[in-house]
């Protein structure tokens, strides 16, 4: 009962993931178009890189779609634990994806920043690729806010990851709204602020890639839950009726679940159907305190009075 309900579950969460990443995919190629276009017509080397940016969004999306959906796959011989760490995979892959793209809208502003202090002739930009920047800040902080509540939601680092894959985007269309604004109001001496907002948007996006990363890679290399949270689940295990100095504590996160191996003493003259009760018992109450996705080692240890 507990596997069916755990496979319903991976399904629920795969098609949630779907329909949030279906959206976003769907935005992005219309949002991308659209600045590369006004790019182009507002003569804004910013903007055309904002929406190659935006372009850059598909590519995570398949990753996100790709990542659930073997995650969401139940336990084999192969993958005792699940396939939980595909997420984090995924999630990584997006964070290098990321800073990729970040460095490289950042090489394209620095180099075309270059070229103008060195005196080449470049355009003022058109308003409506100044319109075309605050529109794509409103569309892309909602896209962020929708897919990183639903990831949050759903418990999914890959959704999450991908969510600040989008409010990269609308700081990319920050920084390219003041870049070009200033080039329309101060004039023509001024159009260098184009390029250098591209510089300053890429720093943001490789600090949201390098978090992303930092937090991916610490997951595949197993790092223990936060201090706070493991005395929480030693406090949370004393308070269970007979057991006694919980101890030898490890923790570990797989995808959306969290590993647990624990080590408690119990009265040496209770009997095993009472031990494993009592371990159970333990094991419920910590979940009702950290959620359902948990995967349980009790160790139970006799001791005598």
């Amino acid at each position: 009962m507990r596997n069916t309900d755990s496979n319903l579950q991976s399904t629920e969460r795969l098609k949630q993931a779907n329909i949030t990443t279906g959206i976003g995919a769907i935005l992005n190629i219309i949002l991308s178009l659209l600045k590369i276009a006004a790019g182009f017509l507002g003569r804004s080397q910013a903007m055309i890189a904002d929406g190659i940016h935006s372009l850059s969004d598909l590519g995570t999306d398949v990753v996100v779609i790709v990542g659930m959906f073997i995650a969401s796959r139940p336990k084999d011989r192969s993958h005792n634990y699940g396939h939980g760490k595909y997420e984090t995979l995924a999630a990584l892959i997006i964070a290098v994806f990321l800073f990729i793209v970040g460095f490289g809208i950042g090489y394209a502003g620095a180099k075309n920043a270059i070229g103008i202090i060195q005196g080449d002739m470049t355009a003022k930009p058109h308003i409506i690729a100044f319109l075309s920047a605050l529109f794509s800040i409103i569309i892309k902080e909602g896209l962020y806010r929708y897919t990183v509540n639903k990831g949050r939601k759903i418990n999914s680092p890959a959704l999450v990851a991908n969510a600040y894959h989008h409010r990269s985007d609308a700081y990319s269309s920050i920084g390219a709204a003041l870049g070009i604004g200033g080039a329309i109001i101060l004039g023509d001496k001024w159009v260098i602020l184009d390029p250098l907002a591209c510089i300053v948007v890429s720093f943001f996006i490789m600090k949201e890639a390098f978090s992303i990363g930092k937090a991916s890679v610490n997951e595949l290399l197993e790092i223990s839950l936060p201090e706070e949270t493991q005395r929480k689940i030693l406090k949370i295990a004393a308070s269970v009726p007979e057991v006694e100095k919980p101890h030898n504590l490890k923790t570990r996160r797989i995808g959306n679940a969290t590993a647990v191996d624990l080590h408690i003493l119990l009265d040496a003259d209770l009997s095993i159907e009472n031990g494993h009760a009592i371990a159970h018992e333990v094991e419920e109450a910590i979940k009702s305190e950290l959620g359902n996705d948990m995967i349980f080692s009790i160790h139970v240890e006799p001791y005598s009075h």
